[in-house]
């Protein structure tokens, strides 16, 4: 039974395989289908991987580049590895342009012998490629486009020679990295065995060589921002350093703080290591050191020993020739007693700029560095800067020097002549004296205006420089800081224009200060004259400040009578008086913070026979007993800058006292009040 079944199986069976019958169930797909869709999803994987290997590999390259903006080497090592490994190469170079050829930049994948050669720096400062036809690189570079050949051997034009002989490569792809059409280098891969690169592979390395071109125009935007950022340090940094100098030159007439202050600035901002200044003696022929930074006590008392003429190779020399002089390296310069004792302190190159007057020779501004080598013509020119600031500040010491000369010829004129002579002649030495403060007032006044207009300027110049940064980028840091300097720089300049005005308006006090008498004398109604100054004081203080208010009394001697006088002169002088008492009174409200405090100004005539008295009282914050011992002292002052010159009270003081031969007398009580009484003669002997 079981036999006959397998026989019928097996009859089946062979039934089956004669007929060779194949039966497919509806649905179900054939071997070759399978096999050919298999095919496909593996080569659409394949294709895949790659592709994300590719995305994985530029988003890499991408970091690279974002993370090292300030490291090219970095990201060229990063694109010629990935370009190697992504594009199936045995090696890729990057070639970026030197000295008017191509050299070897940056190299992945090479042989060991290879190796030992890139290795050898002589050997790769030897190699260089040209755009031509000879090389796949020089071709790239020559035809602006990329050149892809299969097999060098069989290419005709190809010059077998150098790196690539030694490495025996055959298949080789140039790709120039262009910059607005022209090219900053050449990515190179290349093959051992004849293997052309697929269209995909070079695809990929053109975006390599794109990305190599993005990296480089990084750095270079970056090294030209640095450049720029720098460039505009060092200005803001100079502007700074003038603005401290021309402020010196123009506040003090002490010649050692403003020289000090020059070759101070001079050495840091020349970035050398010491500096002096000579100033030169015409009545010895010497020159003579009158400021350092930097030098030692043993160099300055070796130096200061020293007679140097005009016949010196040093400072002499410059001065002769009215030229810097520079010497890169001041052991080669000829032998002196002076270089060897800036040799033996250490110092190599030296910077020379004389101090010139058109007519004569003023001195010398010196820089030392203890590095040799040249000094750069910006240098120079800064120092040349510093050097005439030098000049004005020595002229204006050397005139403040003469004019104190005659003014100590004149007090002692004067002095001998109160003795021996009349009141008219004593008139004339004060208007010749006067004369004489307004022409030092003239001059203080043209060096003045180039230091107000010249501030204003430079201020202008800061917001212009700060419109011009608005279009330049940076990074926040970097424009905070820069901003942050140039608000520095602006509020120094604010300042040097605030003091400028200030001191403008000291000029124009001397000026009124130095003149003669207004108008005529004649007999003037003191109590009228005391009124009107009263009331010109009162409605002028109400327009300057808005909200001013003071209580004023009024006590006139109705026998006061009149007195033979300047009118405008003491009038200008009670106006100082009566002004300086609102100050008091109005300052003492403000301490006091309203309270039951009323500011009141009291105003007095009294008869004294053959003189008259006024007073002017105020309940302020009275006058310290230090400070009324200077209180008519020209230029001194207790206000704060920018309220007060300091000449109010002195020219208030000569009106009465020396052009009317008055007196004045001061009673006070610091915190409860001051009164000031001004005693005036009725037929005084009066000074034109």
């Amino acid at each position: 039974m079981r036999q006959r079944v397998r026989k019928k199986a097996g009859a089946g069976k062979k039934l089956h395989r004669g007929k060779a019958r194949h039966f497919t169930k509806p649905g179900m797909v054939s071997s070759a289908a399978r096999y050919k869709l298999k095919k496909q999803v593996a080569d659409l994987t394949r294709e895949l991987k790659e592709a994300r290997e590719q995305q994985i590999a530029t988003a890499d390259v991408l970091k690279v580049i974002s993370r090292s903006t300030f490291n090219l080497q970095t990201v060229l090592d990063t694109l010629v590895e990935s370009a190697a490994q992504l594009c199936g190469a045995e090696m890729a170079n990057i070639w970026r342009p030197k000295e008017n050829v191509y050299r070897l930049t940056a190299s992945y994948g090479v042989t060991a012998r290879y190796k030992e050669y890139l290795e050898n720096k002589e050997f790769l400062n030897s190699v260089a490629i040209e755009p031509s036809q000879g090389t796949v690189a020089g071709r790239a570079l020559l035809e602006k486009k990329t050149v892809h050949v299969p097999d060098i051997q069989a290419d005709p034009d190809y010059k077998l020679s150098g790196l690539v002989a030694l490495g025996g490569y055959r298949t080789m792809l140039g790709v120039p990295m262009l910059r607005q059409g022209d090219p900053t280098g050449v990515l190179v891969l290349v093959q051992s065995a004849v293997r052309p690169f697929t269209d995909r592979q070079i695809e990929l390395a053109i975006t390599f060589a794109d990305q190599a071109v993005i990296a480089i125009e990084n750095v270079r935007l970056f090294e030209e921002l640095q450049k720029r950022t720098l460039e505009l340090a060092q200005s803001v940094e100079e502007l700074q350093a003038l603005g401290e100098v021309g402020q010196a030159v123009n506040s003090t007439l002490d010649l050692a703080t403003v020289l000090t202050t020059i070759v101070i600035r001079a050495v840091q901002l020349s970035r050398t290591d010491a500096g002096a200044i000579y100033v030169f003696d015409e009545e010895r022929g010497e020159f003579r050191l009158r400021a350092t930074y930097g030098m030692s006590q043993g160099m300055i008392s070796a130096i200061g020993d020293q007679h140097l003429g005009l016949d010196n190779a040093n400072v002499g020399a410059a001065a002769a020739q009215r030229k810097p002089i520079q010497f890169p390296d001041i052991r080669s310069a000829g032998s002196s007693v002076i270089n060897e004792i800036i040799i033996r302190e250490g110092y190599r190159g030296l910077l020379i700029v004389p101090l010139l007057r058109p007519d004569n020779i003023v001195g010398a501004l010196v820089v030392r560095r203890k590095t040799p080598g040249e000094f750069s013509q910006s240098i120079i020119g800064l120092l040349q800067t510093f050097a005439d600031q030098s000049v004005v500040a020595i002229e204006n010491a050397r005139l403040f020097e003469s004019v104190e000369v005659r003014t100590r010829e004149l007090a002692k004129s004067l002095a001998d002549l109160r003795t021996t002579q009349d009141r008219l002649v004593q008139t004339q030495k004060l208007a010749s004296l006067g004369q004489l403060t307004a022409g030092i007032a003239h001059e203080i006044k043209n060096p003045l205006n180039f230091v107000n207009n010249f501030s204003g300027i430079s201020s202008e110049l800061i917001i212009e420089l700060q419109e011009f940064l608005a279009d330049v980028s940076l990074d926040e840091k970097r424009r905070a800081e820069i901003t942050e300097l140039m608000d520095m720089l602006r509020g120094n300049l604010d300042k040097v224009v605030q003091h400028g005005k200030r001191a403008d308006g000291i000029v124009r006090n001397m000026l009124l200060h130095s003149r003669e008498g207004s108008g005529e004398h004649r007999l003037v109604d003191i109590n009228a004259l005391v009124e009107e100054s009263l009331n010109l004081a009162y409605h002028g203080a109400r327009a300057e400040k808005q909200g001013f208010n003071i209580t004023l009394q009024r006590s006139f001697d109705p026998m006061a009578g009149e007195a033979d006088l300047f009118p405008q002169e003491i009038t200008r002088a009670l106006l100082n008086f009566i002004s300086n008492g609102f100050y008091a009174a109005t300052t003492r409200r403000a301490e006091a913070n309203g309270g039951d405090y009323e500011p009141v100004i009291a105003a007095a005539t009294k008869n004294l026979g053959d003189r008259v008295e006024i007073t002017i009282r105020d309940n302020g914050t009275g006058i310290p007993l230090d400070v009324k011992e200077k209180m008519f002292n020209p230029f001194f002052t207790t206000k704060p800058a920018g309220e007060g010159t300091g000449l109010g009270l002195s020219i208030s003081h000569d009106i009465i006292v020396k052009q009317h031969g008055g007196s004045i007398e001061v009673d006070t009580q610091p915190g409860e009040f001051t009164e000031i009484r001004v005693i005036l003669p009725r037929v005084a002997a009066l000074s034109a």
